[in-house]
């Protein structure tokens, strides 16, 4: 319940009170919830147009912030009831068009009577206080362990301004934002716009931000706090980096502005359009739920995954780089052209995802950033479609609560390689054409799917429609394998041959590949004819191929421009595996490694017969993106083989033995190069488990034994004290102590977390389950640590002692939210590669029929996984 001023108490008494009462029955009608449904949105929008909001913030550093609202908007419809969204606010007074009443609230919105509102111009003043989020979302609030500063910074998407200000939370009532901000004279206070001015008065200085262009409520942010801050105005536009002082050291602000200034200059050319928001700040903060978020010229990003105590390796640079870019995409794509409702973020995210990296590829010196792509978000698209939860990639959404519910590889990878295969299909300049259009046409206002493609048709000057419907609309990946016959050796028939995934997913694409040809020798695979075919249906014919020398090895999707998994023929298989290294292209190498992989996964060969290929060939590996995406294999390989204990025990330890000895030596030759040396040892750690190799890394830590070349930062020390606390090394316990006294930075303290938690000790696994399950006073970020460490891949039996109670309380778990879930999923629903652990699954799905969309999904997946796993250990039986 919430308090209110005894003046204000008073005026219930007026009658006013009475005249604010919804009505009973209304189609638009909320259910007394934070989400708002996409009918009750859109009446919302139909009724509510010119939209601006002014604010005002008290900030003091304490655990509640005062504010004040301001909202001016136009109203078409005084017949229904009108909601304002509000989150666990108290309210100190409520004011429509200039009369204080006392509001309708029921902590998540308020319900304005229409009788009190004018067919026009209205204005609502709220004067509330609010605890700060701790969780991630609304205005969060992090106090730095190191030196006790107090840090503050809004996150909003998908529907949390609420939880800062009142606001129409849907992404198309587009508003102005004009904010007044008090904060202690230490602090820094970054929003959309730069100050106009400060005024400092006695203990507080006084921001005032001019009026923003139009924007959704998720675009808009504001943040605060004693920020370290560099500044760079050597560009275009003036840029800024903020980062909390105790960790300004680990931040390399060159690195930062050279890809923001690379990135601003790519994207002016590119869409035509320069840069809507006339600064770019960038923020690393703490606590944050996501990789970074897009406010429109004030972008965050997560310390966890861009601040290193040590030199970052090329590839950390290459992620730094492809992040902001994706981020900066959205600046027009997403924050200048928005979508209408939250069935449109897959667009908004897959066009980032696809010009972020093409942005990289082709304005940083990441030149080889599709290969990436194709290693990492590509493969995830792959498996998260090929689930028996794939989904299209547009789907409806029917409320905001379940705007997350398909965010996933579908959503951002599946649609980035869609756009991608999209551009191949119409040219590269049409494509170009198309989204300049789009965006000049829909500026500063929000835009659907129909809008995006009606722009990329009538550039291309073709019917886009049964593109849309097969891509967007139908969900899977379909397979390709060529199809030939040779005599005297030449082809005499070449043929595309395309398969849907099943009867249950039919549909057959049109898009346009390259098929390669290539001949082997004893020491190299020698490139032949390379043709650009444009296939649909279950069988293309390729004329264009017939005469040529028979191959050795076909591969049908060259340099990857479509979206299709491929599988080789016969021969080509044969050839890819003997003669992997001898292939000199690395896009065509990395596609073979995949599709050894991919067989694994498949049924095709077992789990030895990938092992084996890559001990050969791993450590021959020159390519850096490539020998990440085979040690990352080998990883899965090795939580595959610790799943499946007892089964196989004697061949997993060998084969761990094998992985840890090939990683250390190849992290030792390595002395020279700081990137390969740093992927190789990054693998010894992850991978080391007998007592040899659990000793040496105890040397390592103590400083008695070292490998040239390497530096112990920080960062590796917990990876180290981590894994011995895994394995339970003796003394573990003693050095994690210490550790944890020495570090006392937020992610040491993280890492002390992981670090105990892992560790094999079944009272203290229940312990933190508790925790995890039943504390609220931990920061949520925290928690999410001890969820991803608590029951790692060959603690199957510690896992077992809790299985039956986390399936038994998932149903209440699952209460808690999308935020918790998402995390909570991914990491403690039970798993033991048994054929009993998917029965265990079933009958959860069976019986528990109130989950939300979300945790069911993760049970069906995990249970197809739980199969899959099972199945590799089957294939594992018959090869011994």
């Amino acid at each position: 319940m919430n308090l209110f001023k005894s003046s204000l108490v008073a005026l219930a008494c007026t009658g006013l009170l009475a005249c604010n009462s919804t009505p009973s029955q209304s189609p638009t009608q909320r259910d007394g919830s934070a989400n708002i449904s996409e009918y009750q949105a859109m009446a919302r929008s139909n009724v509510v147009s010119e939209v601006g909001y002014q604010l005002s913030f008290d900030l003091t550093g304490d655990s509640r912030f005062n504010a004040t609202t301001k909202v001016e908007f136009n109203l078409s419809n005084t017949k229904e009831p009108l909601t304002l969204d509000l989150n666990k606010a108290l309210i100190s007074k409520f004011a429509i068009n200039g009369k204080r009443i006392y509001p309708n609230y029921n902590d998540a919105y308020i319900t304005v009577n229409p009788q009190l509102l004018s067919s026009g111009k209205n204005t609502i003043e709220i004067e509330y206080s609010r605890e700060h989020s701790t969780n991630g979302e609304g205005l969060h609030r992090f106090v730095d362990p190191v030196d006790d500063k107090v840090y503050l910074y809004s996150h909003f998407e998908p529907a949390a301004a609420q939880q800062m200000f009142a606001v129409f939370d849907q992404p198309d009532l587009k508003a102005t934002y004009e904010i007044t901000v008090s904060a202690p004279k230490s602090w820094s206070v970054i929003s959309t716009m730069r100050e106009t001015s400060i005024d400092e008065q006695a203990n507080q200085n006084i921001w005032t931000f001019p009026v923003t262009p139009k924007l959704s409520p998720y675009n808009f942010s504001m943040h605060a706090g004693p920020y370290h801050v560099w500044e760079d105005n050597s560009g275009k536009y003036p840029m800024r980096l903020f980062a909390r002082q105790s960790v300004a050291e680990q931040v390399t602000a060159e690195d930062w502005f050279t890809y923001t200034k690379q990135g601003l200059t790519f994207f002016d050319d590119y869409f035509g359009i320069d840069y809507p928001f006339k600064k770019y700040d960038q923020l690393l903060v703490p606590d944050f739920l996501y990789g970074a978020m897009e406010n429109a010229g004030a972008v965050t990003f997560a310390e966890n995954r861009f601040m290193y105590k040590d030199t970052m390796t090329a590839a950390q640079r290459q992620r730094l780089a492809s992040v902001i870019m994706h981020e900066m995409a959205h600046q027009w794509f997403g924050d200048l052209v928005t979508m209408k409702w939250w069935n449109g973020l897959w667009l908004n995210e897959s066009f980032a995802s696809f010009m972020g990296t093409l942005a990289t590829s082709e304005a940083t010196e990441f030149k080889h950033a599709w290969r990436t792509f194709y290693a990492t978000g590509k493969q995830s698209a792959y498996r998260q479609d090929s689930l028996v939860t794939t989904h299209p990639i547009e789907v409806p959404v029917p409320t905001s609560m379940n705007a997350f519910d398909n965010i996933d590889a579908i959503t951002y990878s599946k649609g980035a390689s869609t756009l991608k295969q999209l551009r191949h299909l119409l040219g590269e300049e049409t494509f170009q054409l198309g989204v300049q259009q789009y965006l000049s046409k829909y500026s500063y206002q929000n835009a659907t799917l129909d809008d995006f493609i009606g722009s990329l048709a009538q550039a291309s000057n073709r019917d886009l429609s049964q593109w849309t419907q097969d891509w967007l609309y139908q969900a899977g990946v379909n397979t390709l394998k060529a199809d030939f016959h040779c005599e005297n050796g030449r082809i005499s028939q070449f043929s595309l041959l395309q398969t849907a995934p099943s009867s249950e997913l039919p549909t057959l694409r049109e898009q346009r590949v390259q098929v390669a040809l290539f001949s082997a020798s004893k020491y190299s695979i020698h490139s032949g004819p390379i043709v650009a075919v444009t296939y649909k249906g279950d069988k293309t014919e390729v004329p264009e191929l017939i005469g040529e020398h028979c191959p050795n090895l076909v591969y049908p999707n060259f340099e990857d421009w479509g979206y299709v998994k491929v599988q080789l023929d016969e021969q080509s298989f044969i050839t890819a595996k003997e003669q992997l290294s001898k292939v000199s292209d690395p896009l065509l190498r990395s596609m073979l490694w995949q599709s050894m992989w991919d067989s694994v996964s498949d049924g095709k060969i077992s789990l030895v017969q990938y092992i084996n290929v890559a001990l050969v060939n791993a450590p021959t590996e020159q390519d850096y993106t490539i020998l990440g995406q085979v040690i990352g294999n080998l990883k899965q390989a090795q939580q595959y083989l610790n799943s499946m204990a007892p089964n196989h025990k004697a061949y997993a330890t060998k084969v761990s033995k094998g992985l840890t000895q090939m990683s250390l030596r190849m992290a030792m030759q390595h002395y020279d190069n700081a990137d390969f040396q740093r992927r190789w040892f990054d693998a010894y750690v992850s991978m080391a488990s007998s007592k040899d190799a659990l000793n040496h890394l105890a040397e390592l830590l103590a400083g008695t034994s070292n490998i040239r070349g390497l530096n112990i930062s920080q960062d590796l020390r917990w990876k180290i004290i981590i894994q011995l606390n895994r394995h339970d090394y003796p003394s573990s316990a003693k050095l994690l102590t210490t550790e944890k006294q020495l570090d006392v930075s937020d992610s040491g303290q993280k890492s002390a977390i992981a670090a105990e938690v892992i560790r094999p000790q079944a009272q203290l696994k229940r312990q933190w389950l508790h925790t995890i399950e039943h504390n609220t006073s931990m920061p949520f970020s925290k928690l999410r640590v001890a969820m991803n460490y608590l029951y790692p891949s060959e603690q199957k039996l510690l896992s077992a002692a809790t299985a039956e109670q986390r399936l038994a309380n998932i149903a209440e778990i699952d209460k808690k939210g999308p935020v918790f879930m998402r995390a909570y999923n991914r990491r403690l629903i039970p798993t033991a590669c048994s054929n009993a652990s998917v029965e265990a699954i079933n009958e959860v799905l069976n019986t528990e029929t109130g989950l939300s969309q979300m945790t069911r999904r993760a049970l069906l997946e995990t249970r197809q996984k739980e199969q899959r796993c099972v199945n590799i250990s089957e294939m594992l039986n018959n090869s011994n």
